[in-house]
């Protein structure tokens, strides 16, 4: 019987998918109440693990390559976007961060509106980066590169990774995959082997 019909079989499947790292920062529960197939929270600085949450209604109408690359792509997702990664925005809002907190103590007005304005502009930014296409993109083909570890070819995972996109979205009640989700999917068909027309890092 498959353990998609087992919810702790299943969770337990899916977390072995994952390499060491990312398995034991990743938690995974059961949501029959939300009405998405998988969602998950982010990494934050003070916050090392991502939460996966599952409604396995919707969960059970996917092949297994499709929860698979689905479930890796989710997880490669959120480690790509922690937040505790050291780029020009976070680097700004460290700073910014650290001027405001000075200028409190020194009780300079001025000095604190520019400071807190910079680290709101900074945070925003990062946030706006880890939600972009490239993000994801990038997110999808870690997601495939683990895959080939556990036995997948590159063109089979990144085939079964796009029609779980295409397939969630239904489940979903959705008409359509979303922009973004379209944009990978158009990624997913060139990974395949199935088109040759590239999405830009900044098609968004």
């Amino acid at each position: 019987m498959d353990s998609v019909t087992h919810p702790n079989s299943e969770i337990n499947r899916l977390l072995d998918l994952l390499p060491a790292s990312w398995r034991m920062y990743t938690i995974v529960s059961q949501r029959p109440d939300q009405l998405q197939a998988i969602t998950s929270t982010p990494i934050l600085p003070w916050q090392r693990n991502t939460h996966i949450k599952i409604n396995f209604r919707l969960w059970s109408s996917l092949d297994v390559n499709q929860r698979d690359l689905l479930f890796l792509a989710e997880v490669a997702w959120r480690h790509q976007s922690r937040w505790l990664q050291w780029g020009t925005y976070q680097l700004v809002g460290l700073f910014a961060l650290a001027g405001t907190v000075w200028e409190t103590i020194e009780g300079d007005v001025t000095g604190l509106a520019v400071g807190a304005l910079l680290t709101v502009i900074a945070i925003k930014q990062i946030d706006r980066e880890h939600k972009g296409i490239k993000t994801h993109l990038e997110s999808d083909s870690e997601a495939i590169r683990v895959a080939q570890r556990r036995g997948y070819t590159d063109k089979i995972a990144a085939r079964s990774l796009l029609e779980a996109i295409q397939a969630v979205a239904k489940l979903e009640g959705r008409q359509s995959p979303e922009f973004r989700e379209l944009l990978r999917c158009q990624n997913l068909r060139v990974l395949a082997g199935s088109s040759r027309v590239t999405v830009p890092p900044d098609a968004e």
